[in-house]
């Protein structure tokens, strides 16, 4: 009886043993991904900013903020679409910039078309992927890491200048309670496209390049990274935009600041984000630490009574039920 039970441990022992590595280097990469329908909303302020007011004879204003709205769609059509081609997991999110003044006036909007694998955030480059309607080759990641994040400097997509270029780790950090890689990214200043959409009726990108305009750019982008999930649970920017060559449009000065100011997510987005990567991270332990380790210590621990129970068999006491020696047999009596 003991001998059946220490082989039905061991092949548990052998099954859980064999589950944990299984987990973590095969289901893991196959199971960890990005849905394909995920929508995301984010408000972001510069509180004060300076901006351009165009409708009030181009004139500099130090207001009291400048709200960003971010958001991300999952394209399901398209992502399947281009999965038939890729032969991968596909996620293609529709995200769009929109800048309000004060007042909730559209000072700006940049759309995107992000074009990713599903596990490894890496770029899938199709039809289709743009900023603000310029077909775009994009190299690194944007918006998110990958699945645990390792400490080391990334490529890091940036819409306005349409370039990729490292974005640097600088350490370990703590942030509401969660440990963070911190990350910093500085695009110097570079001459970027005008927006498409401009807050004038009238006025057109194609318009204001006829007068010898140009916008410049530069930032400083810094991401606060949950390793596990690779989601940014906080981002800020100080962040500037130049006119130049302003003396063209009867401006005063030839150096035009139309915005300036540093970005921040406001605080109600701020909390639900990090709510969310909380959830998120412990289903992506699950599978990295949680039950493989947990695999491994009950195969070792079944391993061991399996052992125990087969050692225990094989004792001669444990021959006859209840662990009792036989008894000696009675000598036979001497003839007389």
């Amino acid at each position: 009886m003991h001998r059946r039970a220490s082989l039905v441990l061991l092949a548990f022992a052998v099954f859980f043993a064999a589950m944990s590595p299984l987990l973590r280097w095969y289901a893991f990469p196959r199971l960890a991904k990005i849905p394909p329908s995920q929508y995301q909303e984010m408000v972001l302020e510069a509180k004060p900013a300076t901006l351009l007011d165009y409708n009030d004879n181009m004139k500099v204003k130090q207001v009291p903020k400048v709200t960003i709205v971010q958001t991300l769609k999952g394209n399901v059509e398209e992502s399947e679409k281009i999965e038939r081609t890729a032969g991968r997991d596909v996620v293609v999110w529709d995200a769009l910039s929109y800048v309000a003044d004060p007042n909730g006036k559209m000072v700006s909007q940049i759309p995107e078309r992000y074009i990713f694998d599903a596990h490894s955030q890496a770029p899938v480059h199709a039809t289709g992927e743009m900023v603000d309607g310029d077909a775009v080759r994009r190299e690194g990641i944007e918006f998110k890491w990958p699945f645990l994040t390792q400490k080391r400097d990334y490529e890091y997509f940036d819409a306005q200048s349409r370039t990729s270029n490292p974005i640097h780790y600088k350490g370990t950090r703590t942030f509401h309670g969660m440990e963070v890689y911190y990350f910093e990214q500085t695009i110097p200043w570079t001459k970027v496209p005008m927006p498409k959409k401009m807050p004038i009726q009238g006025i057109t990108p194609e318009a204001i390049a006829k007068t010898g305009i140009t916008r410049w750019y530069t930032t400083k982008r810094m991401f606060w990274v949950d390793p596990v999930t690779g989601a940014p649970v906080n981002g800020e920017e100080i962040h500037k935009e130049e006119l130049r060559n302003a003396k063209a449009m009867g401006l005063p000065q030839d150096t035009v600041t139309v915005f300036a100011g540093h970005v921040k997510i406001r605080e109600d987005y701020l909390e639900s984000t990090i709510a969310l990567v909380k959830s998120q991270r412990v289903l992506v332990l699950l599978l990295t630490s949680y039950l493989p380790w947990g695999f491994a210590g009950l195969g070792t621990l079944l391993l061991a009574l399996a052992l125990w129970l087969e050692a225990r068999s094989r004792r001669p006491d444990a021959q006859r039920p209840g662990g009792t020696p036989a008894p000696a047999p009675e000598p036979e009596p001497t003839p007389a």
